[in-house]
């Protein structure tokens, strides 16, 4: 089989990772990682037409879309239309992550379970605020496009609040994604990432996951894009599952086919465990990342069959048996991030990191310069263990962690402190 996987991150090298022995992988653009498990192509994920060209002119077989711009800018649409087998949503069904404000109504219209919310336009600063006090400040302030998954700002006072609106709503902090923002009551309990492959009739659960979105230890400090994860995710009982299965997911993917936006691809519903039961905090319209870098390695099953299944049909077919060893996920950061940061810094021990068992060092942020692997983005490498047990995982994540080594290089030595002693 030819496979082309769009993106350049650790989700993406997650990806090629477990799929590298289905036949011959080509990543677009790709990092320094996979570049040691296929073809890397210097093609923009962006970049429609060209990475269409590119699947028609080498007779594709599966192009798997890893990250969310691509995948609202059509990438699928266009695949489809030229006869392609693709995974992952079609714009408009992606919109459930390209617009929160959408995914707020679509919710609402289906009866799925969320925070009470209600959307404000650019020019209705003073109407947000006024929403807001309602809630005493204490609530989230979110903008409605995409950002990275760093446009949600959790609040605890008025004065906060009403600072996260101004840096939206007037400096522009996010741009065009926060032409429109929600305003929602802050939820307590845990979070949990679920994810769903499906067909767009048919779907099966991989593992659940938890992450840690803020960039310093105790969860303080800015959001991230994510610095680490585990799974499976003890919150995550049968009982719950079942539970998200019937008043989320399924509602989900009906209400999308009743719409005329059948989803097919990975559904990832961010859940909160609150004292009525779980609640959707957002959804994506792909693998998170880095939780894709735990849940990926635990599928027993082939990868690229159920793949290929969810982009073609014939899911329901297949038997994908619950994960039976678990997996964390450390990230290392550079210095700086989640605001500015340095690149170009020369990473040494990866080889050292991945000579110990069961661990896999996906690469997120970097290049290969003069035959040097050095840092080229914010969250550089996510070091994966993959071991019987969360305790196992943990443990040798961190040893294999402490191999690795560049100039500015930060991760959180707390990574899965929910479920582990420290």
């Amino acid at each position: 089989m030819r496979i082309l996987i769009v993106g350049s991150g650790g989700r993406e090298h997650a990806l090629a990772w477990v799929l590298r022995k289905a036949g011959s992988l080509y990543i677009a653009p790709g990092n320094a990682g996979t570049a040691g498990l296929g073809t890397n192509v210097p093609i923009a994920a962006e970049n429609i037409n060209g990475v269409v060209e590119f699947a028609y002119r080498e007779r594709i077989d599966l192009t798997v879309v890893g990250p969310e711009i691509p995948l609202a800018f059509g990438l699928v649409d266009v695949l489809k239309a030229r006869g392609k087998a693709v995974f992952g949503p079609s714009a408009a069904a992606a919109e459930i992550e390209s617009s929160k404000a959408f995914a707020k109504a679509f919710m609402q219209r289906h009866n799925i379970p969320t925070a009470e919310w209600r959307v404000f336009e650019s020019d209705q600063i003073s109407e947000a605020r006024a929403y807001s006090a309602g809630y005493r400040g204490q609530c989230v302030v979110k903008a409605s496009g995409l950002a990275a998954g760093k446009g949600a700002i959790v609040c605890d006072s008025q004065a906060e609040s009403d600072e996260a609106l101004k840096s939206i709503m007037v400096d522009g902090q996010f741009g065009n994604a926060g032409r429109q923002v929600i305003v929602e009551e802050r939820m307590e309990g845990e979070e949990v990432s679920l994810f769903a492959l499906t067909d767009g009739e048919d779907y099966v659960m991989l593992a659940a996951a938890q992450d840690h979105k803020q960039i310093y230890e105790n969860d303080q400090g800015p959001n991230t894009g994510g610095m680490g994860a585990y799974a499976p995710a003890p919150v995550a009982t049968a009982a719950l599952m079942e539970t998200a299965r019937r008043r989320i997911i399924e509602p989900v993917l009906e209400g999308m086919a009743s719409e005329g936006r059948l989803y097919t691809g990975c559904l990832y519903a961010g859940l909160m465990m609150t004292e009525f039961g779980p609640k959707v905090v957002e959804f994506n319209c792909r693998f998170g990342d880095p939780e894709a870098q735990v849940v990926l390695p635990l599928i027993e099953a082939d990868c690229a069959e159920v793949l290929l299944r969810s982009a073609s049909g014939g899911l329901g077919n297949l038997r994908v048996p619950p994960a039976s060893r678990a997996a964390a996920c450390i990230v290392l950061a550079s210095e700086g991030y989640p605001g500015a940061y340095q690149k170009g810094r020369a990473i040494n021990g990866l080889r050292q990191a991945e000579d110990h068992p069961g661990v896999v060092v996906l690469h997120a942020g970097t290049d290969e310069v003069h035959g040097r692997t050095v840092t080229s983005g914010g969250r550089v490498l996510g070091v994966t263990a993959i071991r019987p047990t969360l305790e196992q995982a943990f443990e040798m994540a961190y040893t294999a962690a402490e191999c690795i080594d560049y100039r500015g290089c930060y991760y959180r030595r707390d990574i899965g402190h929910r479920v582990r002693q420290l």
